[in-house]
């Protein structure tokens, strides 16, 4: 093909031997003398020479700099993380007793609210020496990452304690006592083996918060708003909110999920449902505002929360957390969903809680064999006086999911 103004050659090659030149390159006028032919290089002038010392300094500076910095904070956020070696090291003893592992990336994590009143902690109350599970959560993660499910576990719930070793390193004896009881004498390993005969759920991973804990990663996101159906008054839990749309900081955001005598019936059931309600507004806020894809934003959160965690080995690693969160954050909000295992008053005694059957394994074997759920706002008058966790019943037609009474992360109004 021959070449012309309207036929220029592709890019790159050359006519008549001569280089071709990049697009919007000046030709030479006329009279101008070529500088390319051989010979010893110009030298630039004195203010070039100094521009370009100082670019090759900075970018000689800059780049180790930069791995140095980044290395720093991994190091920083790795550090923070405390593993909790000794309930692994019990867990393996029992391994034998333990259920098997559920589908292939799915995962199923024990979230422990803990109550210790040690350190930072000693001013919400007398340090005891003891701890005790403020709340529980199984958090069942799907293996495709398209869902979460978050089942809370009442601290009142009787249940079935395994023989436990305990703080002193004496072994307890097996009994039938509230679920609180397993955490506050035998630690995580307790607290784990019990919901695993509970459920047949084989726990992937545990992390325990405390108070001081929740707190900063509260404030590490700049609070998060909840919508109040009515004002809240607790003395104990030193919170006064007016009803309406609400920013918490950490102190009454920890408040709020743990206030309980002085609102409605008093009872766990309530602080529950506020616990659940705050936990979705938290992870409606993460994903809206971008944190986990804004370094900027996720090193404070991630500072505060690696500060806060105790965490089995697994997780004890700022790249198992990564993993963990990166699994996550992609999960629509309206099908993160939390509910509370299904249960009535105990047969003995009105202040204690047991399981629902056949609600309750209806439940657990979902979960186990990683097939979803459904949730529904609790009907008025479903279940006991003070709010059951049955199953909400029926399941829609054409449908064998189970529906649960329980609530999802995009759900924000005033209720």
């Amino acid at each position: 093909m021959t070449e012309s103004p309207e036929n220029p050659p592709p890019p790159g090659r050359r006519r008549s031997g001569k280089p071709a030149r990049f697009q919007g390159w000046p030709e030479r006028p006329a009279g101008v003398l070529r500088t390319d032919r051989p010979g010893p290089p110009r030298t630039p002038p004195a203010r070039h020479r100094r521009w370009l010392r100082a670019g090759a300094l900075a970018l000689a500076v800059a780049v180790p700099a930069s791995g140095a910095l980044g290395w720093a904070i991994w190091t920083r956020l790795n550090g923070n993380i405390r593993s909790d070696s000794a309930t692994e090291r019990e867990l393996e003893k029992y391994e034998s007793e333990r259920p098997p592992a559920g589908p292939p990336n799915a995962q199923n994590i024990l979230l422990i609210g803990s109550d210790n009143r040690s350190g930072a902690n000693r001013e919400y109350g007398t340090d005891t020496g003891t701890q005790r599970s403020d709340t529980t959560i199984l958090l069942h993660l799907a293996a495709d990452r398209r869902s979460a499910t978050a089942v809370s576990i009442p601290r009142d719930l009787m249940v079935a304690v395994p023989h436990c070793k305990r703080a002193d390193g004496q072994e307890s004896a097996a009994r039938t006592a509230e679920f609180n009881w397993a955490f506050a004498y035998g630690g995580a390993a307790c607290a784990i083996r019990t919901v695993e005969r509970m459920t047949r759920i084989r726990v992937d991973h545990h992390i325990i918060v405390d108070f001081t804990g929740f707190k900063n990663m509260v404030d590490a996101v700049h609070g998060v708003q909840l919508c109040l159906a009515r004002p809240i008054r607790d003395e104990e839990a030193h919170l006064s909110l007016p009803a309406g749309r609400q920013t918490l900081d950490g102190e009454a955001a920890l408040g709020f999920v743990r206030a309980r005598k002085s609102l409605g019936d008093g009872s766990d059931t309530q602080r529950m449902a506020r616990q659940q309600q705050f936990l979705g507004a938290l992870v409606k806020k993460v994903q809206s505002n971008g944190v986990l894809l804004n370094p900027m934003r996720l090193y404070p959160v991630m500072d505060a929360a690696t500060s806060s965690l105790t965490t089995d080995a697994g997780l004890a690693s700022l790249r198992g957390l990564y993993e963990l969160v990166r699994g996550m954050r992609s999960i629509p909000t309206a099908q993160v969903r939390f509910l509370t295992v299904p249960r009535t008053e105990y047969r003995y005694d009105p202040n204690r809680d047991e399981l629902v059957q056949p609600d309750a394994e209806r439940l657990f074997s979902r979960l186990r064999k990683d097939q979803p759920v459904a949730v529904a706002p609790r009907r008025a008058g479903d279940g006991k006086p003070r709010g059951a966790g049955r199953a909400a019943r029926p399941a829609p037609a054409g449908s064998a999911v189970p529906v649960f009474p329980g609530s999802t992360a995009e759900h924000a109004a005033c209720e």
